[in-house]
This record gives structure tokens, C-alpha cells and sequence, in this order.
């Protein structure tokens, strides 16, 4: 049994430096995992000391293709247990087929990655539409989400250009995270470097939201609830952040 177990810094750049430094070394790992991560007694952890810099992210462009690697950076934002690993087969495999790779679906890597990036991608398709934004006291807009990936950077990039002309700020709340944009960009900072007690909401969105769950009210027809299909469009992990089933949760 191969107990080795490789540990880089929780950076995607640095997880591909050390994939291709193992690669090259033609050294296979029992075990990749970030510095949170907590050995077993049978363990045997190393720090390989590994070259730093982005090259390795255009070798893998020119060699297997840019959506090869969109597939591949998805992964890494999954939950996946053994994303870590997935990735290296991956990549061991895209330096032999080059942009073939993800072709050969006889390959388990190949298959998982590919069924992990589409989950990814619909979550991030999901939260586009979904995001409820609320207007503070200080006109800044405020959302918050939970998705079960690390997709912030995406939900970022789409309101980007979707509310560039308002200031926004969109926190994960499973992972402490805040988008905070400006204007001009957004940036992602940890919640402890932000104070979020003093936000309140503005006289205009309170009224709003009142005035939005009279509107939801009003219009259901009691006799026609189908509780069932509501649950598909709209799962219940979602409601916490529904003012409207602010009395379903």
C-alpha cells in the first residue's frame, strides 16, 4: 500500500506545480492533499520542494487544450474527496494524449472530472440567476450564498459585468469568503478582515420586501400547492435565502 502523502499550499497553481513535478519525476502519489489536511498514523507526509510559477498552467494549455483545463480548475474548486488525485491522472494522462484526453472515457479520471466539472458549471449557472441582493442603508447591494463548491470567483465575474454600475458585495457563508466590488473590480477577502455587524438595510428594501411577501401571498392558490414539484425548481437548501419562505424554513 502506497501511505504517501503530498501536501501543497491550498493554491490551485501550486497544486499543478507539484503534479508536474511528480510527473516529471515519474514519482505516483498515495495521497495529495492541502496543509489542513490531517494525517493518519500510517501517513508518511512530504513537502517536496517544488519549482514555483504559472508556466506549468501554458504547458497544459498548449499541450491538452483550454477546455481541458477549464475541467481541470473546476475540479479543484469542487468538494470532491480526491480531487487532488483526479487531477493528477488527469494530467498524466493529458501529457500522453495531449487534447485527445478527454476522449478516452475508458479512463476513470477522465469520466470523473468530466461528471465533477458539469456539476460545478451548474452550480454556477444556478447562482447566477439565483443570487437575492438587498440594498443596505449605504446603497451598497448585499447577497449571500452557500454552494456546496468554491464557485465565488465565477459569481464575481458575472456580476461584474451584470451590476457594474452599482456597489456590491457577495459573501459565501460556507467558507467565511467576501466579493467586495467597487466600481471598477471586484476583491475576494476573508470575513475577519471586514466588519459586517454595522450593515443595515435600507428603509427602501424593507418595503420592498414586505411588500414583496403580500405579493407572493397573494397570488398563491392554496388549493393548487404542489409541494413536490416547488422542491425541484426550487430546493429547500435555497430558502434560507428566499425572503418569500421566510415562514416555510
Amino acid at each position: 500500500m502506497n501511505n504517501t502523502c503530498y501536501i501543497y499550499d491550498d493554491t490551485f497553481i501550486q497544486l499543478l506545480n507539484l503534479i508536474y513535478t511528480l510527473i516529471k519525476k515519474q514519482i505516483k502519489p498515495g495521497n495529495i492533499q492541502n496543509t489542513f489536511y490531517t494525517p493518519t498514523l500510517l501517513d508518511e507526509i512530504i513537502h517536496l520542494k517544488i519549482t514555483e510559477g504559472s508556466e506549468v498552467i501554458t504547458k497544459i494549455i498548449q499541450e491538452m487544450g483550454a477546455y481541458t483545463y477549464r475541467v481541470i480548475y473546476y475540479v479543484f474548486l469542487s468538494l470532491e474527496e480526491n480531487k487532488e488525485l483526479i487531477i493528477y491522472y488527469l494530467l498524466l494522462n493529458g501529457f500522453k494524449y495531449k487534447e485527445q484526453v478527454l476522449y478516452h472515457r475508458n479512463l476513470k479520471c477522465v469520466t470523473k472530472a468530466i461528471t465533477i466539472s458539469r456539476y460545478v458549471l451548474h452550480e454556477i449557472h444556478k447562482y447566477k440567476g439565483f443570487i437575492r441582493f438587498k440594498e443596505l442603508d449605504n446603497h451598497v447591494l448585499y447577497a449571500e450564498i452557500e454552494p456546496v463548491n468554491d464557485i465565488l470567483y465565477f459569481i464575481s465575474h458575472h456580476f461584474e459585468h451584470r451590476l457594474k454600475q452599482e456597489y456590491w458585495i457577495i459573501k459565501d457563508v460556507k467558507r467565511g469568503i467576501l466579493s467586495i466590488y467597487n466600481k471598477k473590480k471586484y476583491y475576494l477577502i476573508s470575513e475577519n478582515n471586514f466588519e459586517l455587524s454595522t450593515l443595515k438595510l435600507s428603509n427602501k428594501e424593507l418595503e420592498m420586501e414586505k411588500l414583496w411577501k403580500t405579493f407572493y401571498k397573494t397570488i398563491g392558490i392554496e388549493t393548487r400547492k404542489n409541494e413536490r414539484c416547488r422542491r425541484n425548481f426550487m430546493p429547500k437548501k435555497y430558502w434560507k435565502y428566499m425572503i418569500e419562505m421566510e415562514n416555510e424554513r
